[in-house]
């Protein structure tokens, strides 16, 4: 009988929930807004832009939130990456996550107390969190202040490439969570793995 592992405490479980339902809160609005050419894609443009906004500013803050209590948690060590051999087990995960899973085969880094993520799933979560989100935050918030926006960066408008960097970077968090999600179906079962962020044990 493998053994039930508290991994998950009731802040990050907060901080999962909420950062997930304003994701897709902001990529509904965020379509809405750039699809304004198609009739009611999925809600009045004035209606999106709002939201969208607020979505933004409250990320931002669950962002601040996640950085600081990962500073003064334990949580922190989970998102250490040591540099020699990570390309070779970020390697060897994925050709479980390719092959091994559908083969029945046993995974490469099962999870323990002193390993909350796979090789791949930290390389993944490190950029996402820590590369990706900033540039969608900082580039949002210069949106939503567009003053202080360059007016032009070598000869391209400087909202329009601030626009570009909002815009890629949204749409690589939205195929991360998408990923993500598919790849929490692989457990013992396909709704295990959610369990975790309910009860806070894996």
């Amino acid at each position: 009988m493998s053994e039930k592992l508290y991994l998950y405490p009731v802040w990050t479980r907060i901080w999962h929930w909420t950062n997930a339902l304003l994701f897709i809160l902001l990529i509904l609005t965020g379509l809405s807004m750039q699809y304004v050419g198609m009739k009611n894609i999925f809600m009045r443009f004035d209606l999106a832009v709002s939201l969208h906004n607020i979505g933004g500013v409250v990320l931002t803050l669950a962002f601040l939130y996640f950085v600081i209590a990962n500073l003064i948690t334990k949580n922190q060590k989970y998102y250490s990456c040591h540099i020699s051999g990570c390309v070779l087990r970020a390697r060897k995960q994925l050709m479980y996550y390719l092959f091994g899973v559908f083969k029945k085969e046993e995974a490469p880094f099962p999870i323990n107390k002193d390993r909350k993520f796979n090789p791949l799933q930290k390389v993944t979560y490190v950029a996402a969190m820590y590369i990706l989100m900033p540039i969608l935050i900082i580039s949002g918030l210069a949106l939503l202040y567009p003053e202080v926006i360059i007016f032009n960066i070598f000869g391209i408008s400087g909202i329009h490439l601030t626009d570009l960097v909002h815009v890629s970077s949204g749409f690589l968090l939205s195929i991360f969570m998408i990923i993500h999600i598919y790849f929490c179906t692989f457990g013992k079962t396909a709704f295990s793995n959610f369990k975790g962020m309910i009860n806070g044990y894996h």
